[in-house]
């Protein structure tokens, strides 16, 4: 079965996730393009590290063209916010990208760009899957289509890395002594954040930057259970900051010098001071409604909104279209900033992190510390059950009055079903990308969490 979810169609290879499906996905694709007003349509499609991601790609490609589409494929694998930026910059009606973001290396999937550089909302991938098997695809030989003038093959890194020369301060970054180890996951972060400060002063060393299609057994997400080698390493070796990418490095996370694990949830906060005071940039913070709420405190001191919307990037992405927020982000690593493209972006974000350690002058511990001193320390926490062990949708869960003895003072049914109380919360929401329920717990003490995460287990396998 072919569906859009939260972030585009995954599937497992070989099972859904086929090239037959692939080219009945693209045959769709170009159905709606050409339904959409203008002459000479073209589509700029990239690829990231997963197995047969390439291939993939040019199947997409190859349809595409015998669509008398124009399409402008990537000579290796990149990172997603490549193909948004040349989406939005190089004017293209849309952007293909081949990957499965954070899955388990059994996935692949497509996801659609538009032509501003944001994430395709519902209404566009609904459009797309009302047109799957509608047109039989069609299918154009790779050298028939070069010849015609219908397919490129080229190197879409260096506008990428180009526009992040324009965007931060390299001259401050380049200044800094650091020592900064960087794990790609396996995935297609590569070496882009060296690449964009070129000679400097900072030493970057690197963890699985190897082509491992199957990720080294782990899922390529930047979350603390993933991340033991790096972990280790960060309390062996001698470095400033860690840095971790996920598998088509669009989301981020940190490791302070001392081996602590530091998710988007506290990278989002920090980045939004450093926009609001250093870059001097107007607007609200967007965070989805599994954000910390050391977010919301953080938009208060700074006099700014706070929009929470349901999880997906793509809401995000809505909120910087319509010029609300100056940064965005989502709990799983995804982070944006305005005057970049409406998507999330982990070297982006790395880049704004050294940014704001040049600024301020201070080491990334320092700003973590001085954060923490000002708003206090809030523990997140989240697991994943399999949907099979769900008998009944979370839905139909019955709301107790308390959490752990804490009245339950709201429940948010945004995404999901939220159960607040006045310093907690817990909360169960169905993946849009995986058959899973995602269970999420947050306290202002850890032990708290890890009991509000044990107790929200226990009422999800009672259903």
């Amino acid at each position: 079965m072919i569906k859009f979810g939260t972030d585009g169609w995954r599937a497992v290879i070989a099972q859904d996730f086929t090239f037959d499906n692939v080219k009945i996905v693209t045959q769709a694709i170009a159905d709606y393009l050409h339904k959409q007003p203008g002459e000479n349509k073209k589509v700029v499609i990239g690829y990231d590290c997963r197995f047969l991601s390439a291939e993939f790609a040019k199947t997409v490609a190859i349809v595409l063209c015998a669509n008398k589409i124009k399409a402008v494929l990537s000579d290796r694998a990149i990172p997603t916010p490549a193909v948004s930026l040349h989406a939005l910059a190089g004017k293209y009606d849309l952007g293909v990208m081949i990957t499965a973001s954070h899955n388990g290396a059994e996935f692949n999937g497509l996801k659609i760009k538009t032509k501003d550089g944001g994430a395709a909302d519902k209404a566009l991938t609904d459009k797309v899957e009302n047109l799957l098997y509608k047109t039989k695809p069609k299918i154009l030989a790779e050298e028939e289509a070069k010849k015609a003038g219908l397919l490129k093959i080229q190197d879409l890194t260096e506008a990428y890395i180009a526009f992040f020369k324009k965007f931060v301060n390299i001259d401050k970054i380049r200044r800094l002594k650091l020592h900064i180890l960087v794990d790609v996951m396996y995935g297609a972060g590569d070496n882009f954040i060296e690449k964009v400060l070129g000679s400097c002063n900072i030493k970057f060393s690197y963890l699985n930057n190897e082509f491992n299609p199957s990720f080294g057994g782990i899922h390529p997400e930047p979350i603390e259970e993933y991340l033991k080698d790096m972990s280790l390493a960060m309390k062996t070796g001698k470095y400033d900051l860690g840095i971790v990418l996920d598998g088509d490095a669009d989301r981020i996370a940190a490791f302070d010098s001392t081996g602590n694990y530091v998710n988007a949830q506290i990278l989002l906060p920090l980045l939004s001071v450093h926009m609001n005071k250093n870059r001097k940039e107007a607007g609200g913070i967007g965070k989805t409604v599994v954000g910390s709420n050391i977010i919301d405190e953080v938009a208060l001191s700074l006099g700014v909104a706070c929009y929470e919307t349901p999880v997906g990037f793509k809401y995000i992405s809505s909120l910087f279209k319509q010029g609300l927020i100056s940064v965005g982000g989502e709990e799983a690593g995804g982070i944006g900033f305005k005057g970049y493209i409406p998507e999330r972006d982990g070297s982006m974000s790395c880049l704004l992190l050294l940014e704001m350690i040049a600024y301020e002058n201070k080491n990334f511990d320092t700003l973590l510390k001085e954060l923490y001193s000002q708003f206090g320390r809030w523990y997140y926490s989240r697991t994943s059950l399999p949907v099979k062990s769900v008998k009944k949708s979370i839905n139909d869960m019955k709301v107790p009055q308390a959490l752990l003895g804490k009245k339950i003072e709201r429940v948010n049914t945004l995404d999901g079903v939220k159960l607040i109380t006045k310093d907690s919360w817990l909360m169960f929401r169905q993946s849009g990308t995986e058959p899973i329920v995602r269970v999420y717990a947050e306290s202002k003490s850890k032990e708290e969490a890890d009991r509000l995460l044990a107790l929200g287990k226990k009422m999800i396998y009672a259903l």
